[in-house]
Parts: structure tokens; sequence; C-alpha cells
């Protein structure tokens, strides 16, 4: 089963009762379930509750407890609101009998209405990037464990992403301005399935969005050993119709980092230039005690 096959089927949620999913994991580079994966499979759990011509068009999420990647987690739907226009639900994911993420989402019918967009940044084409398989290798070097390429090599295999200008792990050391930009699709075509594109999109999203609050410190991430951090919540609101088997520009930013946490905002454009997506994620950003202050301003 080649890594796009593998990861729709983890996506493809057991139905154990009306409202009651079950859904397993895949291996990471780090001993926990990837915060993406657990809002993607949510997401998929409340999507299959809600009439088939509501798409989803906000979700808001808070991830309360690292998950066991070698235990199912069990979702559970809650079906808050039916309403003409708009359809609300709320779904609550447990392992070992405890919620580890909780997601509210909110589905609409379409409808005409008033049209306006930010415009999209300026970005080099994606096929100009170098691809993961490319880019981590040349930087061996900067991770405390080195084989944390081949699994991350292993665990991004069924995304094809691609960084504008050098990764945090690149230039760890180096105060950059707190913005970063990639392009990313899926590494094969997918079903005509709004549904699925929008959570693979999910699925995506919490890759790399705190990545602009570590090139404002001079960090290179926990694969580097100068951060340590975890996603708290996170926000997605889908604006436009897009495919997720197409290049889409995820351009990331980050406004504060304060009292241990790092906030990441950032838009996602089709190539065309529609924007199509508004994320917003907070996460925790530590220092391991002994690495200092580093070289950005103030504390980290």
């Amino acid at each position: 089963m080649d890594a796009l096959e593998s990861l729709l089927d983890l996506l493809d949620l057991e139905r154990i009762e009306e409202d009651i999913f079950r859904g397993l994991s895949r291996p990471t580079a780090v001993p926990r379930v990837y915060g993406g994966q657990v809002a993607a499979q949510a997401l998929v759990a409340a999507g299959r509750t809600v009439p088939a011509d509501r798409s989803a068009h906000s979700l808001h999420a808070y991830f309360l407890r690292a998950g066991d990647p070698g235990a199912p987690i069990v979702y559970t739907v809650d079906r808050i609101r039916d309403g003409r226009s708009f359809t609300t639900r709320r779904v609550v994911a447990v392992q070992h009998g405890q919620p580890i993420f909780h997601l509210s989402a909110s589905f609409q019918t379409y409808e005409d209405g008033l049209e306006h967009q930010a415009a999209m940044p300026p970005a080099p084409d994606p096929e100009s990037l170098p691809t993961a398989a490319e880019l981590l290798p040349r930087h061996t070097d900067r991770f405390v464990d080195p084989s944390v390429v081949d699994r991350l090599l292993e665990t991004r295999a069924a995304v094809d992403l691609r960084y504008v200008d050098a990764p945090p792990y690149a230039t760890a050391g180096q105060v950059r301005e707190p913005r970063s930009q990639v392009w990313f699709r899926t590494a094969g075509k997918l079903a005509d399935d709004p549904l699925l594109h929008v959570c693979l999109a999910t699925y995506v999203s919490d890759m790399t969005l705190l990545d602009s609050v570590l090139l404002a410190h001079g960090r290179g991430g926990w694969a580097s050993g100068d951060i340590v951090g975890a996603s708290l919540d996170h926000a997605m609101w889908f604006h436009r119709p897009f495919r997720a088997d197409e290049w889409l520009l995820y351009d990331q930013t980050s406004p504060s980092a304060s009292g241990g946490r790092g906030l990441g905002q950032a838009r996602i454009y089709t190539r065309d230039g529609d924007l199509a997506i508004s994320v917003i994620q907070e996460g925790v950003m530590r220092v391991p005690r002994g690495r200092g202050s580093g070289p950005g301003p103030g504390r980290d």
C-alpha cells in the first residue's frame, strides 16, 4: 500500500454506533499521535453525520492530552444543531478512558453573498523548489538524532511539501522574519469528495504552522533539540472550494510569543490565487533547561 493510500485508509473511520467512530494511528517521528491526524479524523467523524449538501466552513479544536499511537481512538459525535442553513457538531476523541481532543465544526449549505479576499503573496513556482527527499538529507547534522530524517520522510510521504525558504532547522541560531511559506499537495489524485479534501488540508495544516514562531527566535525545532513544543488549539475557516491534490500555498506568520506559548496564523491559497482557508494555532513553545534564551530578542 503506498503512502497516500495508507493515509486515506487511516481517515476511513470504522463506524461502531450511529454517532461513534473508531480510528487507528500511524507511526510518527515522535512518540505520540500527530495532531493533524486526530483533527482530520475528528472532522471525518463530524462530516459523516451531516447532510451531503452541507460543506465544512469552520472548525475550532483543543488538543487536551498526547495521544497513544498504539491504541485506537474513539470519536463520539454530538449533534448540537441542525438548522435550515447551518449544522453544528461537537466531537470528543477518547483514548484509555480519557478525552485527548475536542473539536467543534460547522457546516453550511451553499449561498451566494458578498465577495472579497486578501491578495495572494508572491511565491516561486512549487516545481522550482526542492522536495523533502532532496532537502532533509542535506541537514542531517542539524538533528539530535540523525535517524529522524528517515522517520520524517516516511511519515510525510503522502504529502508533497516544499519550503519556499529554508526551514527553521536549516538556519537554527539565525533570527529571521517570523514568516514561512510552503507549497503542498497530496502525493497523488483524490476522489471528488469535498469533505475528503477539507480533511486532507486539515491533516497537513498542523505540520508547519508554528515554524514562523521558531524563525523569530533562531530556533530549529524539536528535532534540533532547542524547543519542546506541542499544539494547544487550532482553528480553520474554509472560504472557497479547493482540491488538496493540487498545489496550495501555505503562507504562515507569527504575531506573538509569550508565556511559554507561540501563536501562528496563516492563509492557504490555491495556485490560481483564491484564498481557500484561514488558519490560527497556538502551541506550547518551551526552551529546554540549559539552552538559555538564545539569539533572539528578549527571552523565549
